[in-house]
C-alpha cells in the first residue's frame, strides 16, 4: 500500500491548502532552520493552524525577525530558541531545556554542496548540519514525542540523495575524495534512512517517521552554486520549481495528516509517496533502494548514535536518551 493520493493535494498544493480544516490548537511543534526559506513557511501555517511553534536557529536575530512577521500574519506568538547542528554542546543545550511534550518535530535545516570543511568533533559540516545534529536533536527529544502520545517526525531529505549512498567505511572523507555533491548526497539519504528506522524504533511509542524531498525551490540553500550554473537552472527548470509556500507543503503534510496516522518509514513528494526507482528521474522525483534499504537504516543508526555519545562524553555532557 502506498500513499499516492491524499484529499487530492498535489505538487501545486501550499502548506495552508494542506492544513484546510485541521486544527492544531495544544499541539507543539519544532521546526529547524526556520529563519528563511521552506521552514518559514512550515512554521507560519502550522502556526495558523493553532499549533504552539518554536523555531530552532542558528540566527537568532533573524530568527526573532521571522517570529515577529508570522505573529503579524496568523496572530500566533513564536517561540525562538538558538541551535547549531554542527554543534553537539549546542544540541544537548536545546535538548535540556526542552520540557514537556513534543507532538511535532520537523528537521528542516541544511546546508547543500558546501566545501569540505570540519567540525569540532571532526564530523564533515554537510552531515554534522544534515543528519548527525538532527539525530541529536531527534533522539534527544524522545520522551519528549512519547509524552505526546501521538507524534511526527519529519526528516526534510532531497533527491540529491540520488547521487550518493552512505558510505560506512568513510563517512567524513578522510580516505575518499570530497565533492561537495557526494557530501550533501550522503547527508540526504542518511535523512531518509533516519526515517525509516526511527519508524522502526518508535513506532509502537505512537511515533510517525517520515522523510521528503520538498522540490525544487530556489532559496538561499543554493548560495554555494556557481552563479552561470544557477542561472542556466532558473531558466531551465521550470516545470518543476516551486514557491516557499509550495515546498512547506509535503512538509506540513507529514506532521499532520490525519491518514498518514503510523503511516512512516516513507519517502514523499509532491505530497504523496514516491516511487522507490533505480534513479532520480526528471531532475528531483523518486526514491533511490539506497535511501530505503534497512539493513542500512538499522546501521546508520548505531553509527550515529555511537558518535554522537562519544561527542558528548568528550565534551564532558550526559545524554537524555
Amino acid at each position: 500500500m502506498t500513499k499516492n493520493d491524499i484529499r487530492g493535494l498535489t505538487k501545486d498544493s501550499t502548506a495552508d491548502d494542506v492544513l484546510a480544516g485541521i486544527d492544531l490548537t495544544g499541539k507543539r511543534a519544532v521546526v529547524t532552520g526556520a529563519a528563511s526559506g521552506i521552514g518559514v513557511e512550515t512554521a507560519r501555517s502550522l502556526a495558523r493552524a493553532g499549533a504552539d511553534v518554536t523555531i530552532a536557529v542558528r540566527n537568532t536575530t533573524k530568527g526573532r525577525e521571522v517570529a515577529a512577521d508570522i505573529e503579524a500574519t496568523t496572530g500566533r506568538a513564536v517561540t525562538v530558541s538558538e541551535l547549531h547542528l554542527d554543534e553537539i554542546a549546542s544540541v544537548h543545550a536545546f535538548v535540556t531545556a526542552w520540557s514537556g511534550p513534543l507532538h511535532i518535530l520537523v528537521n528542516n535545516a541544511g546546508i547543500m554542496d558546501s566545501p569540505l570543511a570540519y567540525t569540532s568533533a571532526g564530523w564533515e559540516s554537510q552531515l554534522a548540519t544534515n543528519h548527525l545534529g538532527h539525530f541529536a536533536l531527534a533522539t534527544g527529544l524522545h520522551e519528549a514525542l512519547v509524552e505526546a502520545g501521538s507524534a511526527r517526525v519529519v526528516a526534510v531529505s532531497s533527491s540529491g540523495h540520488g547521487s550518493s549512498p552512505f558510505h560506512f567505511e568513510d563517512p567524513f572523507f578522510v580516505r575518499r575524495e570530497y565533492t561537495p555533491n557526494l557530501g550533501y548526497g550522503q547527508s540526504k539519504t542518511a535523512n531518509v534512512l533516519f526515517a525509516v528506522e526511527a519508524q522502526r524504533r518508535w513506532g509502537a511509542e505512537g511515533i510517525t517517521a517520515n522523510a521528503l524531498m520538498p522540490g525544487g525551490i530556489w532559496t538561499g540553500l543554493q548560495k554555494h552554486w556557481d552563479p552561470e550554473v544557477l542561472a542556466t537552472l532558473k531558466r531551465d527548470a521550470v516545470d518543476v520549481v516551486k514557491t516557499t509556500e509550495q515546498g512547506a507543503s509535503t512538509s506540513v503534510l507529514l506532521a499532520t495528516a490525519p491518514e498518514l496516522e503510523g503511516y512512516g518509514g516513507r519517502y514523499f513528494e509532491d505530497n504523496r509517496e514516491a516511487q522507490v526507482v533505480p534513479e532520480i528521474y526528471d531532475v528531483v522525483y523518486g526514491v533511490v533502494p539506497w535511501a530505503v534499504d534497512p539493513e542500512a537504516a538499522s546501521r546508520l543508526w548505531d553509527v550515529s548514535t555511537a558518535l554522537v555519545d562519544a561527542e558528548l562524553v568528550r565534551l564532558g555532557l550526559t545524554t537524555s536518551r
